[in-house]
């Protein structure tokens, strides 16, 4: 008997903001829907909102299906590949990045850290990033770790390349921010290059990555496939890989 492999499930990211903006967009238009059958002037400034408000939620859905698949590979064809590079993915969710990397390493080692909020990723959990690994036939080459992006374990100068996508907005505080842009650029290797990709704070990153001493530039939001729109930050270390 044929088995089919369970394909990987990469969740809905921010799942709580997709479900109120949805509902709250459906909300509106039912009620200017109803304000309409009463010739009432509510109808036009309800029907607006809820259309921007449904709108998003169903962009930002979009983009968690299948917008970020392209831009995982947006981001990963960045970096010139040579397969033995050992790579970290801050906030590795689910393991988009840490995969995309991974398949693309021969010798080297992916290693990816979170603190697995569930407000952050549905499903957001190791197991399941376990399960993803395995089933995208990548686990023998990754490592998954618990670990805050403000206070990495890791030696200084211990990876050739660091991700992340949709992780350091989520960091509380702008000070812990700046922290974690500092830890990044700490455990980067002379000759590494970081690729740090989201919807705001990105001026902030490519400020606090320059002042370590990082040549960086940002690219252009991407409004094709991503909702909000992403800016990537594109940093490398002085030195030798």
């Amino acid at each position: 008997m044929r088995t089919t492999a369970k394909k990987p499930d990469y969740g809905i990211d921010a799942p709580g903001v997709v479900r109120n903006l949805l509902l709250i967009g459906i909300a509106l238009l039912i009620g200017s829907a109803i304000a309409r059958l009463f010739s009432s002037p509510w109808q036009y400034s309800l029907f607006w909102p809820g259309i921007s408000m449904a709108a998003s939620g169903l962009l930002m859905l979009a983009y968690s299906k299948w917008g970020k698949l392209l831009h995982r590979d947006r981001i990963l064809r960045i970096h010139s590949w040579r397969g033995d590079e050992r790579v970290l993915d801050v906030g590795t969710g689910r393991g988009l990045l840490l995969v995309g990397a991974a398949k693309r390493l021969t010798s080297g080692h992916a290693t990816g850290i979170d603190i697995w909020k569930a407000s952050d990723l549905s499903g957001n959990s190791p197991q399941c990033t376990e399960r993803n690994l395995a089933r995208e036939g990548v686990a023998h080459r990754c490592t998954l770790l618990s670990e805050n992006a403000a206070e990495m374990s890791f030696a200084d100068e211990t990876f050739d390349v660091v991700l992340s996508n949709l992780c350091l907005h989520n960091i509380s505080g702008r000070a812990t921010r700046r922290k974690a842009v500092r830890e990044i650029a700490r455990v980067l290797k002379p000759g590494g290059q970081a690729i740090l990709s989201d919807f705001k704070n990105t001026a902030g990153y490519a400020r606090e990555l320059r002042q370590a001493g990082l040549l960086v530039k940002r690219r252009w939001p991407n409004f094709l496939t991503t909702f909000p729109p992403l800016t990537i930050v594109i940093a490398r270390k002085s030195g030798r890989l």
